[in-house]
């Protein structure tokens, strides 16, 4: 993205020196990963800003006191490793799951030089979420429809964890096809990047509805 783009998204959510330099370290990295790890989608590295940077922060104020968030699929770090670096001075940690050896590579080495609270987990989500506990945020971007992201979140979600799951257009379509196999409490919040976008925000989930 233009300097403009990157002073617009900065100025927007209102990040500290320290923020903005961490941020810039992980766009430079991502750009000079993405010549051979193919991390982002090659015609959105020029959105980088407006685009990813920019829907990872809205999801902070939607949990203004959450400090222990997991990332689910996080591939190039959106939103979980953005997240990690813009939260870092209140407290925050993240944990990045990804089961691509070559991701969690460029993960670690990026969290290692923006100095972001982030654990780097290279397994299968099933694998990691079996194993957490006292979550605050569970997140996931472009993963998979809702319906899936649910049943891998279920046990956190189940016992108190709230989830934020970004998603475009065709959310209604995802909410009626998780409705008919989970019971769960949820609202819409729209999204601050696109206007047909929405943030899906799960506060309960109870077993499957029967079918």
């Amino acid at each position: 993205m233009s300097g403009e783009g990157r002073a617009q998204v900065l100025s927007a959510y209102d990040v500290s020196r320290e923020t903005k330099q961490a941020l810039d370290t992980y766009v430079a990295q991502l750009t000079r990963w993405q010549t051979v790890k193919n991390l982002v989608g090659p015609s959105t590295l020029s959105e980088v800003w407006s685009r990813h940077i920019a829907d990872a922060l809205q999801l902070l104020a939607l949990a203004p006191d959450a400090k222990r968030w997991i990332d689910l699929g996080s591939g190039a770090g959106i939103p979980g490793l953005i997240l990690a670096i813009a939260g870092k001075e209140r407290g925050i940690h993240v944990t990045l799951v990804e089961s691509n050896a070559r991701k969690c590579a460029f993960l670690s080495e990026a969290a290692r030089l923006t100095a972001a609270p982030a654990t780097v987990r290279n397994a299968r989500i099933e694998a990691v979420i079996a194993a957490e506990a006292g979550v605050d945020i569970v997140c996931a971007r472009a993963l998979a429809a809702l319906d899936q992201l649910l049943d891998w979140a279920a046990p956190l979600l189940k016992s108190g964890t709230t989830g934020l799951f970004p998603k475009g257009r065709d959310v209604q379509a995802e909410l009626t096809q998780a409705a008919a196999r989970w019971t769960f409490t949820y609202d819409l919040v729209p999204s601050r990047t696109e206007s047909d976008a929405r943030i899906v925000r799960v506060t309960a989930l109870t077993e499957p509805s029967p079918r």
